[in-house]
């Protein structure tokens, strides 16, 4: 049971060997995987089209499976990062590769440098990544677009330097989030961030490594409201949302937008009013030779894409993270529905 006088329980230890490097955005931390050596190199550098890019189209009207696109030879390295969301999308990916007559495997890696790496030094030949992610961490940029398209158009324009597609994005953002326990929020009369910096005296917060040294992390979100948590413990993602609801190490921490614990749970999720979280759709990444090898990629996953809406993925992700199911039948599951298992 929480207590609001738990509310500002200062942090027991660092429990710094959990630590993990999680995604950006991305998504609550599951069932991890041991991290995947891979030889990647630096990513090329950033810079503007000398030609408007091409753009990724798909001929399948979003949201229908359509028939199924021949890929019937090809052989595809699908990676992901190691939380659940990053996992369930990884799954569908090869599943639905190989629906299409494809030879597909999957490679988890822990964290977002690492497995942009792996793509840019062609290790895997593909992965999903979020909008926000692609603009600030990878390509450099310390500013989110505003707008939702505008932030994916900036980031698929400007990645085509480096030779990446970004195909059609999920209508999900799942974005970093500063959560509460709900009885907490009520006692600490906490309804936004600027609430949050205005009490700010003695909070503690749980967070994830990669959230702690990003500028679309906690340094930016601390500049941005102007204040300081007083103690901050470093946890793998997947155990944070537990200890914001017992209060026995922190008292807000770190959360993804589409973590289904956060309902479960009971938890508030503050409001970010001054607007400081960039948007994060998540949007198969591809290696422009791959993508030229074979542009039936856009068709195939335009549907799937289009189908995961933020309540969807939340349901996909509850079933891992709550129900114990396994990432390869949840995503077996959702390619049913939607009719792209290839028979």
């Amino acid at each position: 049971m929480r207590s609001s006088n738990n509310r500002f329980i200062r942090a027991a230890a660092l429990l710094g060997s959990l630590a993990l490097f999680v995604a950006a955005c991305a998504g609550p931390g599951g069932t991890t995987r041991p991290p995947t050596s891979a030889a990647g190199t630096t990513p090329p550098a950033v810079g503007t089209p000398t030609t408007p890019p091409a753009v990724a189209t798909a001929t399948t009207a979003p949201g229908t499976a359509g028939t199924l696109p021949d890929l019937s030879g090809a052989t595809f390295t699908v990676g992901s990062k190691e939380f659940t969301e990053q996992l369930i999308l990884g799954q569908i990916t090869v599943q639905a590769l190989e629906a299409a007559g494809a030879t597909a495997s999957l490679t988890s890696l822990v964290g977002s440098p690492v497995v942009r790496e792996a793509l840019t030094g062609d290790d895997i030949d593909m992965y999903w990544e979020y909008t926000g992610t692609g603009w600030i961490t990878h390509l450099g940029n310390t500013a989110p677009v505003v707008g939702t398209e505008e932030q994916f158009v900036a980031v698929r324009d400007a990645d085509a330097a480096n030779g990446i597609v970004w195909l059609d994005p999920a209508p999900l953002n799942n974005t970093y989030a500063i959560a509460v326990a709900s009885e907490t929020a009520a006692t600490m009369e906490l309804t936004t961030l600027s609430d949050l910096a205005a009490n700010a005296d003695g909070a503690t917060l749980c967070a994830a490594s990669e959230f702690l040294g990003r500028d679309d992390g906690l340094p930016g979100l601390e500049t941005a409201y102007n204040f300081k948590f007083s103690d901050v413990a470093t946890l793998a993602l997947g155990l944070i949302p537990d200890q914001i609801d017992s209060g026995e190490t922190c008292v807000f921490g770190e959360v993804f937008a589409t973590d289904s614990r956060i309902a479960d749970l009971d938890l508030l999720v503050l409001e970010d009013d001054l607007a400081f979280f960039a948007v994060y759709e998540p949007s198969l990444n591809v290696r422009q030779e791959v993508f030229d090898a074979s542009p039936g990629l856009a068709d195939l996953f335009a549907p799937i894409a289009a189908a995961l809406d933020t309540v969807t993925m939340q349901g996909l992700n509850s079933r891992v993270d709550q129900g114990g199911e396994n990432e390869a039948d949840v995503a077996a599951d959702f390619l049913e529905e939607m009719g792209l298992t290839g028979e």
